[in-house]
């Protein structure tokens, strides 16, 4: 018996052996910044239409996925003087708070209109607790260039179907079947 604990030592010293000897791999970070992967889990971001409008319709579901009790979202109702949105809501209150947040994705997974992705920046660090909780100033998107910012009446002879079929193509609102009916 004591013959195989003898081996069964030196078997585990033998890797800390291999591993004694070799170049350790050192990362320059922060001067050097490896790519991630593109498909990779960082900070989310809330997108917009190409004409400026929000794509978050303020439904919750993201909220209700997040295992982690990360994301609180408060919705409201869009008015004709005041549409952030196309259809009948938007998300007034959007919060992440990534002292909670595990970067699992389900609330992207969650969202009916892809309002909510991640983008691969992952540096958040800071040093107070208050500044990671990031508010709709910083998750949305920056406006496409050219386009106004919401909130803006729908692009005209448009609907809420058009916005969520992906009709909307430019900052001016153009829908591809006027553009299709312009070259007939």
């Amino acid at each position: 018996m004591s013959r195989f604990k003898l081996l069964d030592a030196v078997a585990g010293f033998g890797v800390t052996f291999s591993t004694m000897f070799k170049k350790p791999m050192t990362e320059q970070y922060p001067d050097v910044k490896i790519p991630t992967a593109p498909r990779y889990h960082g900070r989310h971001q809330l997108n917009r239409y190409a004409d400026g409008l929000e794509k978050c319709i303020g439904c919750e579901l993201c909220a209700w996925a997040c295992p982690a009790d990360a994301i609180y979202v408060e919705g409201a109702d869009n008015t004709e003087g005041e549409r952030f949105s196309p259809g009948e809501r938007y998300g007034r209150v959007y919060q992440i708070n990534y002292l909670r947040c595990i970067g699992c994705g389900l609330c992207i997974e969650a969202c009916p209109t892809r309002a909510l992705t991640m983008t691969n920046y992952y540096e958040m660090a800071d040093d107070n607790r208050s500044d990671l909780i990031y508010g709709k100033d910083k998750l949305l998107a920056p406006l496409p260039s050219g386009a106004q910012a919401p909130p803006h009446a729908m692009a005209a002879g448009s609907t809420d179907e058009d916005y969520y079929r992906g009709n909307i193509i430019g900052p001016g609102g153009l829908l591809e079947r006027q553009a299709k009916e312009a070259l007939q």
